[in-house]
């Protein structure tokens, strides 16, 4: 009996502390957010198309050469990231590598086509070569915010006749593309 009690109080001391009331933690364990913090400006890549076509019973070339630009003024997102917008340099070459038609755009050559966000926000994306139409030679320009993740941007079609005569209009057969698009996924 005499071990008997040292053990009881043992065991008595044991069963008090695992009753014993355990304080609650009250630290929070978060990690902390830092802010992105904009870069050096942003640049596309350079972009050199071409593509021969056959038009007016000839052979023409066409060579689409995208820059970016630092002289154009440059593009900011939310965060102040900056964004250097492009040059497209659109060049139609004969067949006998004369030129019939070259020009230098920028996003401001398509200003009365935009609205106030892609005037402000945008950036001159691309220019692609379509195919000839009513005897003209069609192109698709894109408008698109530098920093978008997705395919959203303003489409625009420029069209250049025989005489070398150009015209600019909204290319409402993409704008209902995106309007079904967008109504599909249900936004």
């Amino acid at each position: 009996m005499r071990y008997l009690l040292p053990i009881v109080l043992v065991a008595g001391i044991m069963m008090l502390g695992a009753c014993k009331e355990k304080k609650k933690q009250e630290d929070i364990i978060t990690t902390k957010y830092v802010p992105k913090r904009p870069q050096a400006p942003i640049a596309m890549n350079d972009e050199h198309l071409s593509d021969t076509v056959r038009w007016k019973n000839a052979v023409y070339y066409v060579k689409i050469d995208r820059t970016a630009s630092d002289s154009l003024p440059m593009l900011s997102d939310e965060i102040g990231q900056k964004y250097k917008d492009n040059y497209v340099t659109l060049t139609v070459l004969r067949s006998d590598q004369s030129v019939f038609f070259h020009k230098k755009f920028s996003k401001s050559t398509f200003a009365s086509y935009l609205n106030a966000d892609y005037q402000r926000n945008g950036l001159l994306s691309s220019m692609r070569f379509n195919e000839v139409d009513n005897g003209e030679l069609e192109f698709s320009v894109a408008i698109a915010h530098p920093d978008a993740l997705d395919d959203e941007y303003l489409p625009l079609e420029l069209s250049i006749n025989a005489q070398q005569g150009m015209a600019i209009k909204v290319d409402n057969d993409m704008l209902d593309e995106f309007d079904d698009d967008a109504e599909d996924s249900g936004q």
